[in-house]
């Protein structure tokens, strides 16, 4: 018998969770001005607290919202987007953090959730409980001094700056149109009220900026500017989304024309992202970071492998997963489809090494030549590589 009780929070118990969270992060608590703002970004019961039986205190916390993740080949499978994951300082390494994900994944597996993802503040942690690093991004900064767009970059359509409510409402209607890169997310309500809020504790002036095309909004981008001294300013760039090249380029080209600018900063950006493209100089564009983006769990593997597309041959893959244990098993994966079947695995990995692969950020023979995942026979991993390579690398673009 456990001395904690896990169970989903009710909305009156949602201020306590947050609070928890954010001393999590050494951050000052909510104020009373500020709660109904956090309320607007969260879903009604997607809460979990951990509570020691004895005291009755709240000493773990995690929430998720529902989403819905692109896959390659553009299918769509339902997400939990996992967020505000924290334990009591004072209760750590006793098994609440353990308690809390494995419900939380038996509660999205009992729901029909899919899969799993979430940003980690540590990467030590999550790999234990089946999640897999599967985007990569970047972050760079844009001399604008040297930038100059070429005269043969995109062009079609406008730019403007809106009113921020009125930008928003449009921008969450367009949206879904532009989550064609595999690891982008569904966006609900209660996530746009997140950047609202992000937007509104900038220290700088904030703008938003739509993109029009011929058939309307294709593009959006909301940015801040520190400018600590009279002559040097910089633009950052918090959200950008495009639907089409003369989007991104218009958008680009807008923000490099804002006066008094003397650079850009881009983070969380796709690591193939082609600004330095739309230049004549190459250099005025410098990666300042790569990082580790969304972290993704399967948790129905059948149903996540059959919901994408894959090239090449059929591999036969054997997968464990302890903690979700009716995904463990072997599977026929092919461009006709996926099924469960009782031949020889020819590679064995865990369902974390599998979501590793799953939207191709890593191909099967890099994980195979490091360990993390077994070949059974030769040229096995380069057969895998076809079948699981995308056009692209994916992306998730959406912070949670």
């Amino acid at each position: 018998m456990t001395d904690h009780d896990v169970r989903t929070l009710a909305d009156d118990e949602l201020r306590a969770s947050q609070e928890l969270f954010r001393a999590t992060l050494h951050a000052k608590p909510i104020t009373d001005d500020e709660w109904p703002q956090v309320r607007a970004g969260l879903q009604s019961a997607r809460s979990l607290g951990v509570h020691e039986v004895d005291s009755g205190a709240l000493i773990g916390t995690a929430r998720s919202f529902d989403s819905a993740l692109t896959l390659p080949g553009g299918g769509e499978v339902p997400l939990g987007a996992v967020t505000s994951v924290g334990v009591r300082a004072d209760r750590t390494r006793r098994g609440v953090l353990t308690e809390l994900m494995h419900a939380q994944l038996r509660e999205f597996a009992d729901r029909g959730v899919v899969a799993a993802g979430l940003h980690a503040s540590e990467s030590a942690i999550y790999g234990r409980f089946g999640y897999g690093v599967a985007t990569w991004a970047r972050a760079y900064t844009v001399d604008v001094r040297r930038a100059r767009m070429r005269q043969d970059a995109p062009v079609g359509g406008r730019v403007d700056i809106e009113d921020f409510d009125r930008a928003f409402d449009q921008w969450a209607a367009a949206y879904p149109a532009m989550t064609t890169r595999p690891g982008m997310l569904a966006r609900p309500a209660e996530w746009w009220s997140q950047l609202r809020r992000t937007a509104e504790k900038q220290d700088g002036p904030v703008t938003a900026v739509t993109h029009r095309g011929t058939g309307g909004v294709d593009g959006f981008a909301v940015y801040s500017v520190d400018r600590p001294r009279p002559d040097s300013a910089t633009l950052n760039l918090l959200e950008l989304q495009a639907g089409g090249p003369e989007a991104f380029a218009g958008l680009w080209r807008y923000l490099l024309s804002v006066d008094l600018i003397h650079e850009v900063t881009a983070n969380g950006r796709p690591v193939d992202e082609p600004v330095e493209l739309l230049l004549t100089d190459a250099r005025a564009v410098s990666t300042t970071a790569q990082f580790d983006d969304l972290w993704l769990r399967l948790v129905d593997v059948p149903a996540a492998l059959a919901a994408r597309t894959y090239t090449g041959e059929d591999v036969v893959l054997e997968v464990t997963d302890p903690v979700l244990p009716g995904n463990s098993g072997r599977y026929r994966v092919g461009p006709d489809g996926v099924a469960r079947t009782d031949e020889p695995a020819r590679l064995q990995l865990s369902v974390d090494a599998l979501a590793m692969l799953h939207l191709g950020a890593w191909r099967p023979s890099q994980l195979v030549d490091t360990g993390r995942v077994r070949a059974t026979t030769a040229g096995v991993a380069e057969r895998a590589d076809r079948l699981f390579t995308t056009p692209a690398p994916p992306w998730c673009g959406t912070f949670f």
